[in-house]
C-alpha cells in the first residue's frame, strides 16, 4: 500500500464517518488512523524490522479445569483473553498468536505513535492490572483465580505475511522470538520479566530490578533478565500475586536421606524421591513419617548439569501422608558456595525444557 494508497483511503474513511455520525474525525483521530494504515502497509510486506515482543500465559486455569465442568472453562479463558486484547489494541499492539492459554503480541515502530519499547511495557503493567481486576469478579463469583506470567524481548524478527493464496497469516520468526518465549517461561504468577535489549531502551523510563542471570534452552552462555516493578512517570505499578523466591521445577530424582540428630548424622540411610527442587529448598517423597523442624542430610545427582550434590542440609517445613507415603516439603539450611550455583542451573534448565 503506497502512500497515496494510505491517503485515498483515509479520505474514503472520514467520508464513511461523515456520512454515519454527522461530523468528521478529528486532526488527532486522523493522524492516529494514518498510523494505523500505515503500519498494515509494513505488516503485508515481509522482512527483517525490529519489534517488541510480549508473551503473556495464563496460569491457573489448570484447577480450574480440575474443579469445574468443561462448559465453564471456555468462556473463563475467552474473557480472560477479550479483557488482554482490549488492553493490546489500547497501545496498538499487533496480536500475532493464541496459543490455548497464551498470547503473543507484536509493537513495531509505527508514525504518530510513541516508542514500541514503552508501548509494550505499559500495555504488560496494564494486562497485569485487568488480571487483579478479573480475579476480583472471579472472587465474587466463587471461580479459581487465574494469573499471568509476561515475557518482553526487543531485537530484529523477520515479520510479514507469510503463506500461500489458499491461506496466509501475519508471522515473526527468528532467535529473538524464541528468546522471548524463554524470558516467559521463567516467570512466576503477576510477574513481568525483560531482556537485557529491552532493557537497555527503556533503562529511563521504568523501575526494575536487578539483573539475574539464567540459562535458558538453546543458549550456551546464560540470559540477563531484569523483573519490571514500575512505569514511575505514569504512576503504574505491576500487581505482583505471587511472592515465592523462585521457581519450583518438578523432576524426579533418587536421594539418599540421613536423620540429623545435634551435631551427629545417624548413619542409617532412607531412600527417597526428589519430587520437585526451587533454589531455596525441594519437595521429598519418602517411604517413612519425618517430623517437622527435623534436619536431613541430603545427596542427589544433578544429572542435567554433570554434578553430585553431597552434604546438604535440609529443615522439613510441611509433612503430610499422601497415597500410601509421606510428602515433605524442606528448605535447605547449608548448602556449599559449589553447590548452590549448581542448583540454580538445574532449575533453570528444568524450567527452559518445559
Amino acid at each position: 500500500m503506497s502512500n497515496t494508497a494510505v491517503s485515498e483511503l483515509l479520505e474514503r474513511l472520514q467520508a464513511l464517518v461523515a456520512r454515519d455520525t454527522g461530523v468528521t474525525l478529528s486532526a488527532q483521530a486522523l493522524v492516529e488512523m494514518q498510523a494505523l494504515l500505515q503500519g498494515v502497509r509494513a505488516d503485508l510486506q515481509a522482512g527483517a524490522r525490529e519489534v517488541t515482543l510480549l508473551l503473556a500465559d495464563l496460569r491457573g486455569l489448570e484447577v480450574l479445569a480440575a474443579t469445574r465442568p468443561a462448559q465453564e472453562i471456555v468462556p473463563v479463558l475467552n474473557r480472560c483473553l477479550a479483557r488482554l486484547s482490549t488492553v493490546v489494541l489500547r497501545h496498538q499492539g499487533t496480536i500475532e498468536q493464541f496459543r490455548g492459554d497464551s498470547i503473543r503480541v507484536v509493537f513495531s515502530e509505527t508514525p504518530g505513535l510513541a516508542d514500541h519499547v514503552e508501548r509494550a511495557l505499559v500495555c504488560a503493567v496494564e494486562m497485569q492490572l485487568a488480571m487483579r481486576d478479573l480475579n476480583l469478579e472471579h472472587l465474587r463469583e466463587r471461580l479459581p483465580q487465574v494469573y499471568l506470567g509476561i515475557g518482553v524481548n526487543t531485537g530484529t524478527v523477520v515479520a510479514g505475511h507469510f503463506g500461500s493464496d489458499l491461506f496466509s497469516q501475519y508471522a515473526v520468526i527468528g532467535e529473538e522470538v524464541n528468546l522471548a518465549s524463554r524470558i516467559e517461561a521463567f516467570s512466576l504468577r503477576g510477574q513481568i520479566l525483560m531482556s537485557a535489549a529491552t532493557y537497555r531502551r527503556c533503562w529511563s523510563f521504568v523501575s526494575a530490578t536487578a539483573p539475574a542471570q539464567v540459562w535458558v534452552k538453546g543458549r550456551t552462555e546464560p540470559v540477563e533478565m531484569r523483573e519490571l516493578v514500575a512505569i514511575p512517570s505514569l504512576r503504574l505499578k505491576v500487581p505482583r500475586q505471587e511472592f515465592r523466591r523462585s521457581h519450583r521445577a518438578q523432576t524426579r530424582i533418587p536421594c539418599l536421606c540421613q536423620l540429623v540428630e545435634g551435631d551427629d548424622v545417624q548413619p542409617r540411610i532412607i531412600h527417597a524421591t526428589i519430587l520437585d527442587m526451587s533454589y531455596h529448598g525441594l519437595q521429598l517423597e519418602l517411604p517413612e513419617p519425618v517430623e517437622l523442624q527435623r534436619v536431613l542430610q541430603l545427596e542427589f545427582d544433578l544429572a542435567l548439569v554433570d554434578y553430585r550434590a553431597a552434604g546438604v542440609y535440609a529443615r522439613v517445613v510441611k509433612a503430610k501422608a499422601e497415597r500410601g507415603h509421606w510428602v515433605a516439603g524442606l528448605e535447605f539450611t547449608d548448602i556449599s558456595e559449589e553447590c548452590r550455583p549448581k542448583v540454580q542451573m538445574f532449575v533453570q534448565m528444568l524450567v527452559a525444557a518445559r
